[in-house]
């Protein structure tokens, strides 16, 4: 699915958002737009996987998709803290407005889950979990980057650390595990399609960063 993304995969991980992350560029401003709108993402997230629960029939699944859960909810407090350290209290996350583009994507997600089965649910999940892997370990790998004083260097090392790459680990397993009992070379282009736009949105998210920065609409 990534390689059918092609393109589109492409723009996510290497958007102009993450090119000035990683030279420490990044205005300030999108840098907080994101994290705030990311806490709303995380809470939606955590209900989708909620969702993926009750869609898998096996209980090795269906512990598999709970870790994921609690790996969420351990990951929000984690959030809060990290925003404080950016000026952004837990009382402003939680009041903040869902911007249009996190509204898309979240919705997305949890109204195909809701529409199709656990199959198609992982589909519009993966882009983000697999792709910040993917950006994370870039980051954290690149000759480049010197981490030290580096403004954004525990969002770096976040998604590049073994403890959370385990987790993509078990969650492409599963992904795994679902299209070997649901998966036909016949429902190939439509879960690709769902995990492309996801990925498309993904992409949105960042801009929906770039955009605050510059005083734009989103």
């Amino acid at each position: 699915m990534r390689e059918d993304a092609g393109s589109d995969w492409h723009a996510y991980v290497d958007h102009v958002f993450i090119q000035q992350l990683a030279q420490g560029t990044l205005p300030t401003a999108a840098f907080k737009h994101y994290l705030a709108q990311d806490y709303l993402f995380l809470t939606h997230f955590a209900r989708a996987y909620a969702l993926l629960v009750s869609k898998l029939r096996s209980v090795r699944h269906m512990r598999s998709a709970t870790a994921s859960l609690n790996a969420i909810f351990d990951e929000l407090p984690l959030h809060i803290h990290y925003c404080a350290q950016w000026g952004i209290d837990e009382h402003q996350l939680q009041t903040a407005a869902e911007c249009p583009e996190t509204i898309a994507y979240t919705r997305y997600v949890l109204d195909i889950g809701h529409s199709g089965d656990a199959l198609d649910l992982l589909s519009a999940l993966l882009p983000c979990v697999a792709g910040y892997a993917e950006i994370g370990l870039a980051l954290l790998h690149h000759p480049d980057i010197q981490l030290e004083h580096h403004p954004y260097a525990a969002w770096i090392r976040n998604y590049g650390e073994e403890e959370y790459l385990d987790g993509v680990k078990s969650a492409l397993g599963l992904m795994e595990e679902v299209w070997q009992e649901r998966g036909t070379e016949a429902r190939f282009k439509a879960v690709s399609t769902i995990f492309t736009t996801a990925t498309q949105l993904e992409t949105r998210f960042w801009q929906m960063g770039l955009n605050a920065a510059n005083g734009l609409s989103t």
